[in-house]
């Protein structure tokens, strides 16, 4: 393969490292569960608080909006 199918300008955009801060803990991540409203939580924190924010362990609620957000798993 050519290399510029590696450096095109969309796979440079996407493939981005977009590092984000938790609202719980106020650490940074690669990777955190967000919400529509802009919330977003770790997995470590997801896992310590989800006894409290997910009934079914399908869907967690947002605890500032109230909005429901599936964890992709159905």
């Amino acid at each position: 393969m050519p290399d510029s199918a590696y450096n095109s300008p969309y796979r440079t955009k996407h493939r981005r490292g977009r590092a984000v801060t938790c609202h719980c803990c106020r650490k940074v991540f690669p990777f955190c569960w967000s919400c529509r409203c802009g919330f977003r939580i770790c997995q470590s924190c997801m896992l310590d608080n989800l006894w409290g924010m997910s009934c079914n362990a399908i869907t967690w609620e947002c605890p500032d909006c109230g909005g429901q957000n599936g964890f992709g798993n159905q």
